[in-house]
């Protein structure tokens, strides 16, 4: 039942975003690579770059990303992408980036209501898959975009650590 809702979710969502990730879709490019050929991830590309996590997520892997879009970027309180991208604030924004990121691919299928991931961070965020899926209240779009080190899943908000 929940994979069927996952599923349809995925289905009904990912008519927005699916063409701008089906260039860039496939097993041979990274997540890093995946993200910078696709639409509405600039902001997430530039950010990764800024917290020098660009080489950590070109490696083995297998890592999960739940990717905001620029949009959800854009969501943020006026002024706070353009502090966090400031050299003296990289340890903040890599502790948010790596938030987003859990150590496993963690796909649609292997999801259940109320389930916790551990992120890179340290912290947990929580999977919610009743009335669609979130993730820490963010809704997940787009689902499953495989890359050679791992997953993608699209979000529409930007995650923040406690």
């Amino acid at each position: 039942m929940l994979r069927n809702t996952f599923l349809a979710l995925t289905a009904t969502t990912a008519m927005a975003a699916a063409p701008a990730l089906a260039d860039s879709h496939g097993m041979s490019k990274d997540i890093v690579d995946t993200a910078m050929e696709a639409d509405g991830f600039e902001t997430l590309v530039t950010a990764v770059d800024a917290a020098g996590l660009v080489e950590t997520l070109k490696g083995e892997g297998p890592f999960t990303v739940f990717a905001p879009t620029d949009d959800a970027f854009a969501a943020l309180p006026e002024g706070t992408l353009d502090t966090l991208l400031m050299d003296e604030n990289s340890d903040q924004l890599t502790s948010i980036f790596t938030y987003h990121v859990v150590p496993d691919a963690v796909m649609s299928g292997d999801l259940e209501n109320g389930m916790e991931v551990e992120t890179v961070q340290g912290e947990t965020l929580t999977i919610m898959t009743e009335g669609g899926v979130t993730v820490n209240g963010a809704n997940v779009t787009t689902a499953d975009i495989e890359a050679s080190n791992g997953v993608i899943h699209v979000i529409d908000g930007v995650l923040m650590p406690e």
